[in-house]
């Protein structure tokens, strides 16, 4: 029997997983205790048959795994925020008083059309903005796309590492390769403990660092193609390939997490380097959630605290 894709992604304190229709996330309270929220999706992409369209797939199943994230860190969330007793903001407020039951997923778009403002803003609008100074110096197209490129990918490794010096986030970067490590003990059908996935690398083919850095190659090459015109048409053409990069870049993860050969090889290692920053290396605890999420996702029986000792272990199940 073949093993479906599974993928995942780092929550607070936990990991999100994601198999077929279902979808899992695991948390660890600040109890110790594990929450798993576990539910069955119905995909919008598949219904619409778009999942089986090459390179249109891509822009849609993107959308898609973006809402689902953010529900994730929402679930996640809530449990600190409970904890820390936050004040709703007049924003929030507002929203339960016009949407009542709907707010949420009101809060869930908006957070993504910020999410793409800020995108739009941070890797294209100033990319453009700043390899056109070069203007001066060259009239050379392939020379002023490729400086353009250059500088995406510069601002994209300094946000990176950036973020990567903040603690909280560096525990998220532990849980993301805790997620990776999960997913290479079950693709490798052994049984999903700590002490298998442990061992196992935290650098991962199929991840969204990987995407991501495989977006800002295929952009470049698209851009290409369009010349250097002035500001205001750079900007309303990079805007108008998004869903182009976005569906052939999912083309190339997809075969990338799909052969082992050096092709794959080659295109997957900036990406794989990449995550040398974004992936840390995870604990025994954080393994442990990444695992509940994962057998959750699979509808595999979750028996959380299962790998402490014997008088710590406690029959919880889910």
């Amino acid at each position: 029997m073949s093993k479906s894709i599974v993928g995942g992604q780092a929550v607070m304190e936990g990991v999100m997983m994601k198999n077929q229709n279902k979808i899992a996330v695991a948390v660890r309270k600040s109890d110790g205790d594990i929450e798993i929220d576990k539910k069955s999706i119905k995909s919008w992409v598949a219904d619409k048959g778009f999942n089986k369209v090459p390179f249109l797939r891509g822009g849609f199943i993107l959308l898609e795994t973006m809402v689902e994230g953010i529900k994730a860190l929402n679930f996640s969330a809530q449990f600190f925020d409970e904890e820390e007793a936050v004040e709703p903001s007049k924003f929030e407020k507002f929203l339960e008083d016009k949407f009542k039951d709907r707010t949420n997923d009101i809060l869930i778009y908006f957070s993504m059309f910020i999410a793409l403002v800020f995108s739009v803003l941070l890797f294209i609008l100033l990319p453009t903005f700043l390899g056109g100074i070069l203007k001066r110096f060259t009239d050379n197209v392939m020379a002023l796309n490729f400086a353009e490129g250059l500088v995406r990918i510069g601002i994209f490794l300094s946000y990176v590492s950036i973020i990567s010096l903040n603690k909280d986030i560096k525990r998220v970067f532990q849980y993301h390769g805790a997620e990776h490590k999960s997913i290479y003990c079950y693709e490798e059908g052994l049984e999903l403990t700590v002490e298998n996935a442990r061992k196992f690398s935290t650098l991962h083919p199929r991840c969204g660092t990987n995407f991501m850095f495989i977006v800002m190659i295929v952009s470049m090459a698209i851009y290409f193609l369009f010349g250097w015109p002035n500001p205001f048409l750079r900007v309303i053409y990079r805007l108008l390939c998004i869903p182009i990069v976005a569906g052939i870049s999912y083309e190339i993860i997809k075969i990338a997490g799909k052969y082992d050969n050096i092709f794959v090889k080659i295109i997957s290692l900036p990406g794989m380097m990449l995550q040398r920053i974004t992936t840390r290396e995870p604990d025994d605890d954080q393994l442990e959630v990444a695992l509940c999420a994962l057998k959750a996702a699979l509808e595999e029986e979750v028996i959380k605290n299962d790998y402490k000792t014997d008088d710590e272990k406690v029959d919880k199940r889910a």
